[in-house]
């Protein structure tokens, strides 16, 4: 979407005149029913108070977006306005409001309001941005502040593709880059500035390309690849490696290409990196990374969790609706088992939920085996995650197969029996069973030997066909202890209160502000995310809960230092402020990253305390949370929202302080 195209002239004001929150809705509704967008003024305002109603959408730094999905819409539009007095907004940082993006969306505009949102937001996380529309005093001006900016966005990829050529064609060393979060939000594009800028600094061209999470970026060319010196692989999952054959290859977590930059360049240079050779990949890899076993294990689980967490988000947060909307609908108390499912809206909900969900376990056991042995390893791995998934064993294999000898009768009730003792073994069994099948099928690739002639077909047919079946015997029998483990461990964190969830809290909420989206960040992720199925019935996981309220705290607690002790820090990192209350309340830690990495001696202790503090508040509380992801934005999938942000708020205010406290002032 093109914010232009939807930021109507006619309806923008330039000097509201009202005081209070709801008199600058009245007007920004009203300027919208006179211009014809808005057909019914109540119709429409009801619709942004009940979002209003949710939080506010004052976003801080003197900016709100009110928006509404709404009937009375006739055609998208974005109502900019400005007030010269300021307006108690209920902002989320308790400051005036002053800049107004008013977003109109009609009922069956899918997610245009949603689009708006996230291209308003790309525009004002740029430092000064908004302090240029606070200075314009007319629609046009208006207008050409976003031309402009998006005519610099233009001149940028202009740049970086101009760049692409010039690496070919210099004199300068070249050296080509590949880099991978697992959420492929923010080390992704961290380590990509930080390679160029050192490379800058080293006098070397660093070409990288970014495998983040809307897709490859800056796809590096052949040309490149045959000039560069060698190839640094930044990533925390599994990316494509064949073009690299021959070339001297690097390979370390995405975290290196943030703090060890200058090692990695000086390694490539120094001819130090061993040539990599693509027809044994998966080997060769392993070999180039010189990963600990702890290392290799690491990248691995991270391949299958970044893939399996479009699943467990999209999935889990449309079951816990049909929960929510379910409870607000009304369900007889004599059918509460049927809770989710009772009325149509969502019934369909959690069925698509439902749908989505289950594809959790098969999807991260797959692509951990594709992490290992590639694309040989994804059938086997899906297998194993299904096999983890359904539960299945040698005793229930055995009883199926002497039920066909059975009467019908006889038979449904030895199935009946079979189901009312089948226990998946969950997330635990997919997780082993994503290694199981990489190793075996390794194995099946290394020790079975076939003739030239038939190598394609070892390829195609063999290797999936003996892959599968060894990989199936063996789940069925790993998935014995396994499932008595994921349910033991399901019972505990169920029965888990007092100064037990208290406990729990603060080892998970510290863990997720150690490294900010780093290995034991991503541990605490995991564990949360792994106990959701296993409680959305209840309401919900404290786990889940603690983990993302955690996760919140250390962005919002650099906007919280930056605010209270601004002789501390730079313009630079002043102006930073409004991006890391973005990306705090939409649950991306890793916005603190850069203040933890310039600091970390001082930082993060900090962070650890705040988060620490607000995970074991929400075990105390007992706060539960039906939702793996989202922030603010699924802040009604807890059972207690204003509480719930009541801990973000304390321990982003208690890590805010004492980072501020203990960081020295700037020169």
């Amino acid at each position: 979407m093109k914010i232009q195209d939807v930021l109507n002239k006619n309806v923008m004001l330039f000097d509201l005149q009202a005081t209070d929150k709801e008199g600058v809705i009245n007007e920004m509704v009203q300027s919208l029913v006179d211009n014809g967008v808005v057909t019914d003024f109540e119709t429409f305002k009801t619709g942004i108070m009940n979002r209003e109603a949710q939080t506010s959408t004052g976003l801080g730094e003197g900016i709100a977006m009110p928006h509404s999905k709404n009937e009375a819409v006739k055609e998208a539009t974005v109502l900019f306005a400005k007030s010269n007095k300021g307006v108690d907004y209920a902002s989320l940082d308790g400051q005036p409001t002053d800049l107004f993006f008013m977003i109109a969306a009609p009922e069956g505009a899918n997610d245009t309001h949603l689009a708006a949102l996230a291209e308003l937001s790309k525009y004002l996380m740029k430092p000064g941005f908004a302090d240029k529309l606070r200075q314009a005093s007319n629609p046009d001006e208006v207008i050409a502040t976003f031309d402009a900016e998006e005519q610099e966005a233009v001149a940028e990829e202009a740049k970086k593709a101009e760049a692409a050529k010039e690496a070919v064609s210099s004199d300068k060393p070249l050296i080509v880059a590949v880099t991978a979060c697992t959420t492929g939000i923010a080390h992704t594009y961290m380590a990509e500035e930080a390679l160029i800028k050192k490379g800058e600094e080293m006098g070397v061209t660093v070409r990288v390309e970014t495998n983040g999470a809307s897709g490859v970026g800056n796809r590096l060319t052949a040309e490149e690849i045959a000039k560069a010196e060698g190839v640094i692989i930044a990533a925390d999952k599994a990316v494509e490696t064949a073009r690299f054959d021959g070339k001297k290859l690097i390979s370390k977590p995405v975290a290196a290409g943030i703090r060890q930059t200058e090692e990695l360049i000086q390694t490539i240079l120094d001819g130090k990196a061993d040539v990599f050779h693509a027809e044994n990949a998966a080997e060769a890899s392993t070999s180039q990374e010189k990963l600990s076993l702890g290392g290799a294990f690491y990248k691995h689980l991270m391949s299958g969790v970044s893939q399996m967490l479009p699943f467990v988000i999209g999935g889990g947060i449309l079951i816990a609706l049909a929960f929510l909307i379910d409870q607000i609908l009304g369900v007889p108390q004599d059918q509460l088992s049927h809770l989710g499912s009772y009325h149509e809206l969502p019934a369909l909900l959690k069925a698509i939920g439902d749908t989505a969900f289950s594809f959790m376990l098969p999807i991260l056991a797959g692509f951990i085996a594709y992490s290992i042995a590639e694309k040989p390893g994804l059938i086997a791995g899906f297998v194993a995650g299904a096999i983890a998934k359904a539960g299945l064993a040698f005793g229930n294999i055995v009883v199926y197969a002497k039920i066909a000898k059975l009467d019908p009768k006889a038979a449904e009730e030895a199935i009946m029996k079979i189901i009312s003792h089948q226990v998946s073994s969950g997330f635990l069994g997919a997780l082993v069973g994503g290694f199981l099948a990489g190793g075996i099928v390794l194995l099946v690739k290394k020790y079975v030997k076939v003739p030239r002639s038939l190598e394609g077909a070892k390829s195609i047919l063999l290797m999936p066909l003996i892959g599968v079946a060894l990989t199936g015997f063996a789940m069925l029998a790993v998935n014995i202890p396994m499932a008595a483990i994921n349910t033991g461990l399901n019972n505990f964190l169920t029965s888990l209160s007092g100064s037990s969830a208290v406990l729990l809290g603060l080892l998970v909420g510290g863990m997720m502000a150690v490294d900010m989206g780093g290995p034991v960040n991503k541990a605490a992720y995991v564990f949360g995310t792994g106990t959701l199925a296993a409680t959305l019935t209840s309401g919900g996981s404290v786990v889940m809960a603690a983990v993302m309220a955690a996760g919140m705290v250390p962005p919002l607690a650099v906007f919280v230092a930056t605010v209270l002790f601004k002789d501390k820090f730079t313009q630079e990192e002043r102006d930073s402020g409004l991006t890391n209350i973005i990306m705090g309340l939409s649950f991306i830690t890793e916005g603190a990253i850069p203040f933890g990495a310039a600091d970390p001696a001082r930082a993060i202790p900090s962070f650890i305390a705040g988060s620490a503090l607000t995970g074991a508040l929400v075990g105390l509380a007992g706060l539960k949370l039906m939702a793996p992801h989202g922030g603010i934005f699924v802040i009604a999938l807890t059972s207690n929202p204003l509480l719930y942000l009541v801990f973000v708020l304390i321990g982003a205010v208690v890590s805010g302080i004492l980072f501020g406290l203990l960081r020295k002032p700037k020169n």
